[in-house]
């Protein structure tokens, strides 16, 4: 793979992208009820023509975006990517019926879409999900059981739902259906998060689907699954430098300008030391996100292991740079409504969701080992 470079136009589209979330997005964020769904901020994402770029756009593109995103605005950022979740694999693997009837309205911000793959008892291991689809005639199925952590559930227009078709067989036997959320049987329920993000559980007595609603084949949704997040684990990381460089930004401006210890906290070797260690892993973080959605672009080999990568050392890293940032503020950083205070709460799902840490190291040491020969 050639290595990646910006063209100069990008770093000043993604300079135009933070401006604008927080001159138009950040407003309407914070008008927003927390742990619901913000229609009103969604609209606005369609209005500006950022949802439509979601479709049109390669892997490096959605990753400027979110960074831009995550630097100003936060909550902007996660509604841009959960429409993304939720809908791709409709416009990647739908019928012409399905992308003609929902994707216009997620493209305009009007039509709300979730991913809803984790469950109670399979969240890291995907594979081993047990939403029942059971036959119910010779085109359709039943879904029975239960979906959890939905983001946007269960206000959600539709769901991207996986389901188990043959008992047994492990991601073999996962399918994925487009559910409509007015499907009859299909029931929701809000939770109350660390980070208030629209989320909740989904219950599924007896949901009729059919062969209408299927992406892709029967028993090879996994695919979709996966595909999709190939696509998205590298952005989750550009979410977290995003939210990394917000942090190191803040932390710089105020220890330039504080005063301690009978100068400026920059001055002293520890602190000064640990903004330069900050800045470090950011840019590292940041490189690999683009080389990931770089790779991602060109259709290299690997994107399944440096997706991982890149998601595995973004998020961890903003974790890290955030929690420094909080330490070099002090107390003022815990203070309700200070940026600190709401990225330290935002910062720790990324390391869970799409795959968790433990996930992505599984993933990039099984990827490794798939190429030594067996001796």
């Amino acid at each position: 793979m050639t290595a990646f470079s910006l063209d100069p136009a990008q770093p000043a589209w993604r300079a135009e992208l933070r401006t604008l979330a927080e001159q138009r997005l950040r407003p309407l964020a914070e008008k927003g009820e927390p742990g619901r769904v913000n229609r009103a901020l969604v609209t606005q994402l369609g209005q500006l023509g950022l949802l439509d770029r979601l479709f049109t756009s390669g892997a490096l593109e959605l990753c400027l975006m979110r960074e831009s995103l995550a630097y100003a605005c936060t909550e902007a950022e996660t509604a841009l990517a959960l429409q993304g979740l939720g809908a791709h694999p409709v416009h990647a693997y739908g019928t012409p019926a399905q992308r003609a009837r929902w994707l216009p309205g997620v493209r305009a911000g009007t039509t709300v879409s979730a991913f809803a793959l984790t469950e109670p008892d399979a969240g890291s291991d995907a594979a081993a999900l047990s939403l029942a689809a059971e036959p119910d005639g010779p085109s359709g199925w039943r879904l029975t059981g239960e979906k959890c952590w939905i983001s946007n559930a269960p206000e959600a227009d539709f769901y991207t739902v996986f389901a188990r078709t043959a008992p047994g067989a492990g991601a073999r036997g996962v399918t994925a259906f487009l559910v409509p959320a007015d499907r009859s049987g299909l029931t929701g329920t809000p939770l109350d998060m660390l980070s208030p993000h629209p989320i909740g559980t989904l219950a599924f007595d007896a949901v009729p689907v059919t062969e209408a609603d299927l992406l892709g084949e029967a028993d090879r949704g996994f695919r979709v699954a996966m595909g999709t997040l190939n696509l998205f684990r590298p952005s989750v990381g550009a979410f977290a430098v995003g939210m990394a460089q917000a942090a190191l930004d803040a932390t710089l401006a105020h220890t330039a300008g504080r005063d301690a210890f009978g100068g400026r906290l920059k001055d002293l070797q520890a602190v000064s030391h640990q903004v330069a260690e900050m800045a470090l892993r950011t840019e590292a973080a940041r490189l690999m996100v683009y080389s990931a959605a770089t790779a991602y672009d060109e259709g290299a080999p690997d994107v399944p292991k440096r997706a991982a990568m890149a998601k595995l050392l973004a998020t961890e890293t903003a974790q890290y740079v955030v929690d420094a940032a909080v330490q070099l503020h002090g107390a003022r950083a815990l203070c309700r409504g200070h940026l600190l205070e709401h990225l330290y709460r935002e910062v720790r799902a990324p390391r869970i969701y799409e795959g968790a840490s433990e996930v992505q190291r599984g993933i990039i040491a099984k990827e490794l080992y798939a190429t030594v020969e067996a001796p």
